[in-house]
């Protein structure tokens, strides 16, 4: 079981848009991760590389044909961190949709 982890890195919604896509797939590559998050080469490029730094993703640059192209995937510290995240949040919104307790008379 994940313990439950509010994790800053990952909560703004980009990187948790980009994290959780990457969460559903071996490798995603970069032209289907820009197309899906709607976001540009280079808003793409510094979340990828927050989260490399971090060591919660790593990328694979291959050749295809004449032009490289970017892959990347989470590593096992990034899932646990996800997990970790998504676990948190739903204790957030558990608590707030739970009955309040009767005052004390």
């Amino acid at each position: 079981m994940t313990k439950a982890r509010f994790d800053e890195l990952i909560h703004p919604s980009t990187r948790l848009s980009l994290v959780a896509t990457l969460a559903a797939a071996d490798w995603a590559e970069f032209a289907f991760l820009k197309e899906r998050l709607d976001l540009s080469d280079s808003a793409l490029s510094k979340q990828l590389t927050t989260l490399e730094e971090a060591g919660y993703v790593t990328t694979e640059r291959r050749l295809s044909g004449n032009r490289r192209k970017l892959r990347a995937r989470l590593t096992d510290t990034g899932r646990n961190a996800f997990n970790g995240h998504i676990e948190a949040l739903k204790a957030i919104v558990d608590g707030a949709t739970a009955p309040a307790a009767e005052p004390p008379t």
